[in-house]
């Protein structure tokens, strides 16, 4: 009797086991992060100060098919990098642009437990034409085995006020292949059913979806706004395949319906800023996006 009790334990947890989530792990080497969810490559985070800013690339879907555009030799617009964080008019820089260079300082990696994300705390400056950091971001980026993304950012106004100007070219941004692209295969709707780029550019909406083609199967990404935020923020998503999230830009995503309102962070303090990143498979509802929205607000508290 007693065997057959531990024959039925054993069973239950190799079960159990069978059906568990994949881990993330993160793995440091030289000025790259890799990024694995359990055997599957996931995303890679470049950190070279060779580079303009640091970034995501390549980045995967849930099949292992690279979804962000290459980054050599690009048709259009070379600063569209994979996933990145940067902004035009910072104290007149135009760093989405990449005229401002964005140089990473550290890279701190903590492995998932119990429930919670893997996570990297990065810290990088904005330098300004001194070579002196204009503005400090710290950002802790979230990674859970779903592959939703949180982007938890703070600015810090180390040495002088900073000025945050009204523009589109802005802040939290994946540009993917051209496959997926709304020219293409693309369809893109929003939380609150608009439909398509014309629709949705500009919109304040909880999260806007965009999914398309890539190798035969459909696969999706969605950003997601935190109500936390100062303000709620306006999409700037293309038929080409750039994708992005902004507070700033109240005249120009309203093309001047709007007065322009910069937001100026006095030196010593900050501006904190919450986003989500979420890749899946299919298209908005067999992806369930709702569902990962509801995940990142309980991931964001």
């Amino acid at each position: 009797m007693k065997y057959l009790a531990t024959t039925i334990l054993l069973t239950f947890a190799c079960t159990a086991a069978s059906f568990a989530e994949p881990s993330v792990k993160l793995n440091q080497q030289g000025e790259q992060v890799s990024v694995t969810i359990g055997d599957a490559r996931f995303a890679v985070y470049n950190t070279s100060k060779e580079l303009p800013k640091p970034f995501f690339s390549p980045v995967r879907d849930p099949h292992g098919t690279i979804i962000s555009r290459p980054i050599e030799n690009p048709e259009d617009h070379k600063h569209h990098k994979g996933i990145w964080v940067s902004i035009d008019e910072v104290n007149d820089i135009k760093f989405w642009a990449e005229a401002g260079k964005i140089e990473n300082a550290s890279v701190e990696l903590h492995a998932a437990s119990d429930g919670t994300p893997a996570r990297l705390e990065v810290v990088n400056h904005w330098l300004g034409e001194d070579g002196k950091p204009v503005v400090v971001e710290s950002t802790r980026i979230g990674i859970f085995p779903n592959r939703l993304m949180t982007y938890d950012i703070v600015f810090t106004a180390t040495s002088a006020p900073v000025t945050f100007g009204d523009t589109k070219e802005g802040l939290f941004g994946f540009r993917m292949i051209n496959s997926m692209r709304e020219k293409e295969s693309g369809m893109v709707v929003n939380a609150d059913g608009k439909q398509g780029t014309a629709e949705c550019w500009g919109q304040r909406s909880a999260w806007v979806d965009y999914y398309g083609e890539a190798e035969g199967k459909i696969v999706g990404v969605t950003l997601m706004d935190h109500p936390g935020n100062f303000r709620p923020s306006r999409y700037h998503v293309r038929n080409y395949g750039l994708f992005s999230v902004s507070p700033f830009g109240e005249k120009a995503y309203t093309k001047g319906a709007s007065e322009a309102d910069p937001v100026v962070v006095k030196k010593g303090e900050s501006l904190r800023l919450q986003y989500g990143l979420y890749i899946h498979s299919g298209d908005t509802k067999d992806g369930k996006v709702a569902e990962a929205y509801k995940q990142f607000l309980t991931a964001t508290k």
